[in-house]
């Protein structure tokens, strides 16, 4: 039995589904496959907070209503929580568990047993305390529990004809900060207006790391030779200061997901 037969036994077992769905590639393939098997039993809930891009909110609408699934969103108030916008190495779990608080009573109110999240077989290997949140409150991880990682999410999205398949992780605003780093609205939307315009340029992964008031332009590495013969950097540089940076920045290394983690154990921040 192959693993996209596991993941769809798994919904026949909860008849009713809640879907945490944030418009990702994976929570998008729990929620299609939630969707074929369990139809109108199945409900996809996505959180708008300042840390969503609203590019990516909106490409949220467009898949839920690609696949048929109901989609409704609802707000979610990290931001008034210090404990989120202080930026600790846990953050994630003061997110997650704001999320599932919110998810959790509407899913008991609306006649759904189970809340399911995005989380795969390799997020399991990572650090991601919001991975602990949403156990705490009784989410269910399909794709974890169907053993599917992050390259068989796609390749499963590939064979059932979706056309985002190949779509970039992206993960939300708060995580182009280094930890320690406070965050707010005003950074955020920073953040948010910068990746805007380097999408506009056809760029596709990517990230702009924000340090104080310096912007850090992550590509993947065989990328970075072209971006600069190709791009105004002068007018790049100068858009980045309207939005409100000094200095702009473009690491050499390259982008790599989770970069912002690779200093915590020297940091002791991760508690063994």
């Amino acid at each position: 039995m192959n693993k996209l037969e596991n993941l769809r036994n798994l919904f026949k077992e909860m008849d009713c589904a809640l879907v945490a769905y944030s418009g990702g590639i994976d929570s998008t393939l729990v929620a299609k496959v939630a969707y074929d098997v369990l139809s109108d039993r199945a409900l996809a809930v996505t959180a708008d907070s300042p840390s969503l891009m609203s590019d990516d909110l909106e490409d949220a609408k467009i898949q839920a209503a690609e696949i048929g699934i109901r989609h409704e969103i609802v707000k979610t108030y990290e931001m008034e929580n210090l404990n989120y916008t202080s930026n600790p190495a846990n953050r994630c779990y003061f997110c997650k568990s704001e999320l599932h608080d919110t998810l959790k009573p509407l899913a008991l109110e609306r006649g759904y047993p189970y809340v399911v999240d995005g989380v795969n077989a390799d997020d399991l290997h990572d650090y991601r305390p919001g991975i602990q949140a949403a156990k705490e409150r009784g989410a269910r991880s399909p794709l974890a529990e169907a053993n599917i990682t992050k390259l068989e999410v796609r390749e499963i999205s590939r064979s059932l004809g979706l056309p985002w398949w190949d779509k970039p992780s992206q993960p939300c605003l708060s995580s182009r900060f280094p930890y320690g780093e406070s965050i707010t609205q005003e950074k955020l939307q920073r953040v948010a207006r910068c990746e805007r315009y380097l999408r506009r340029l056809g760029l596709r992964n990517l990230r702009v790391r924000s340090a104080g008031e310096t912007a850090r332009i992550e590509l993947p590495a065989a990328e970075i030779k072209a971006f600069i013969q190709s791009t105004d950097l002068p007018t790049l540089v100068a858009a980045f200061q309207d939005y409100g940076f000094t200095y702009v920045t473009l690491d050499l290394e390259g982008y790599r997901s989770g970069k912002l983690n690779q200093d915590l154990q020297k940091r002791d921040l991760i508690k063994q």
